[in-house]
């Protein structure tokens, strides 16, 4: 029985229109293939950080997850939009034949604002609007977000005089807008105009099929403007622009680097016999280095960014490598964790049932005691993290919940008994003691450590806030208003949130790294 190809996409519309094109000529050739649109997944592959297997995608991150997780065996993407290092065992399997370069200007009116001093340009590209500002430096550019067909709306709701957008979207959409006019001087992203299929470096079966449908010309022209991407340092949203082809056996090469507001720009053409090209993209990435580049990319890095993400909770150096490009966040503890002293007597015979929601009060049995003087016969806790914790450091968990309040309905059912004990902190939620009590389970409550605020006041140019527990809401707004989009790790602390913020998200796992997904999301 003949392999029947899986083809990750996006469930966007560009996204599967790109996937049945992938499909539709894998199966000319005589294959067959099912489409897998996938939604956003969780932080964690095949029980591995993100960080690890080199996943830092913005748009792949998803269909790198699915693939590595086995769901599918393929993954369509615009290959203007994958990072130039691709994560460990993934692999570009084929490129197809590359559409439309250029970047389409579609405007309100009618063109006649190209010779005013004063317009306004919509885009989110710092690319097109280096190169915008570069032309025109007396105009100004405003942010632009969402697909094709929301970008043209609100466009067509504004003020403003025109939007750029990629010609190949639109035209895969089938969307022409008699008010649109192509921009041939504007250099194109790397990559831009071609579709490109990523599988398994061992799945060899599958990257021979792919390799039937690669289009070589296509592939030697995007590989060179990656490349030079790549010698640059830049990411998918750097205000870079590269374009290769190849006419009369040769490899002709245009690359264009830009400080964000279009006032300073480095150029470079250069050719190579088709075969002597391999060197192509570092010649000319040393050319614009040697002119000033270096200097010119440190400072595209810091222009202008001011942080907009606020974390209350500490962040380590992987977990903040995981942001977003238009991200600049800072971290600190908005909750100090004190540990208190547990009395023998609360330990000294064995404790039927035990409930823990939290590492910190793991941290403080185990401070207190070793693990063979714990004698509990059933554990029962919050979170696959305190759960590995407590099966790590103390014993088996007999069962877990995401929150206090799905615990205390399950022990209302479940429990061994009408008595537990529970450790805890002084500051805690109502939920679970009062659902236990209302059903004539006995609750001891020990203390096991204390939660003390120390928020500090944050700039106002933070859009969003990360927060982890309710505590960590309570301690922000002691110091501060509770203006942008609180970001939280799961729906207890967004229960608190929702009391002071009007917008608040809530991450699909309760991890860190979730919540910076969840953020991620919010910059697309």
């Amino acid at each position: 029985m003949s392999k029947v190809i899986r083809i990750g996409t996006r469930d966007s519309e560009l996204a599967l229109y790109q996937a049945n094109i992938v499909k539709q000529q894998l199966e000319h050739l005589g294959h067959k293939t099912t489409l897998v649109p996938v939604k956003s997944t969780g932080d964690v592959v095949l029980n591995k950080p993100l960080y690890e297997l080199g996943i830092t995608g913005i748009f792949t991150r998803t269909l790198d997850i699915a693939m590595l997780n086995d769901d599918i065996d393929i993954a369509v993407h615009s290959l203007k939009d994958v990072p130039t290092v691709l994560p460990k065992g993934i692999v570009q399997a084929a490129v197809l034949k590359r559409g439309n370069i250029k970047d389409t200007l579609v405007y309100n009116n009618n063109e006649e604002f190209l010779s005013q001093k004063h317009a306004v340009i919509a885009t989110s590209s710092l690319r097109r609007r280096a190169q915008w500002l570069n032309r025109y430096p007396t105009h100004s550019t405003t942010d632009i977000r969402g697909n094709v067909n929301t970008r043209l709306q609100k466009l067509e709701d504004s003020d403003w005089n025109g939007a750029i957008f990629a010609a190949a979207g639109l035209g895969r959409l089938n969307i022409k807008p008699d008010n649109s006019v192509n921009l041939n001087w504007m250099v194109p992203a790397p990559g831009q105009g071609a579709i490109m299929i990523t599988a398994l470096e061992e799945d060899e079966e599958t990257r021979a099929i792919c390799a039937e449908i690669n289009h070589e010309e296509t592939e030697i022209c995007t590989t060179v403007e990656r490349q030079f991407l790549n010698k640059l340092e830049g990411g998918c949203t750097a205000p870079i622009g590269a374009i290769a082809f190849v006419r009369d056996e040769e490899v002709l090469f245009h690359g264009i680097l830009l400080s964000t507001d279009g006032s300073k720009k480095i150029e470079v053409k250069r050719n190579e016999k088709l075969g002597d090209h391999h060197d192509l993209a570092q010649w000319c990435a040393d050319y614009i280095i040697e002119r000033g580049g270096k200097r010119l990319m440190d400072s595209v890095k810091r222009a202008e960014q001011k942080t907009n993400i606020y974390s209350t909770k500490s962040l380590t150096e992987d977990q903040r490598l995981l942001f977003n490009e238009k991200v600049l966040s800072k971290s600190s503890d908005f909750i100090k964790i004190s540990l208190n002293r547990i009395h023998p007597n609360v330990l000294k015979n064995e404790i039927k049932n035990v409930i823990i929601t939290s590492k910190n009060a793991v941290e403080s049995l185990i401070t207190n005691y070793s693990a063979s003087e714990l004698q509990f016969k059933n554990i029962y806790c919050v979170g696959r993290r305190t759960k590995r914790l407590v099966e790590n450091k103390i014993g088996k968990v007999t069962h877990s919940e995401k929150n206090a309040k799905k615990l205390a309905e399950y022990l209302v059912d479940y429990i061994e008994g009408t008595e537990v004990t529970y450790f805890c902190s002084d500051l805690r939620l109502d939920d679970l003691p009062t659902i236990l009590s209302e059903n004539n389970i006995i609750v001891n409550e020990v203390e096991a450590y204390q939660t003390k605020f120390d928020g500090e006041k944050i700039s106002e140019s933070v859009e969003g806030i990360m927060f982890y527990s309710p505590s960590t809401v309570q301690s922000f707004i002691k110091s501060n208003k509770a203006n942008g989009i609180a970001f939280c790790i799961g729906e207890t602390t967004a229960k608190e949130a929702r009391n002071h913020f009007k917008d608040v998200r809530v991450a699909k796992v309760p991890t860190v790294e979730s919540v910076i997904e969840l953020v991620n999301e919010h910059y697309i």
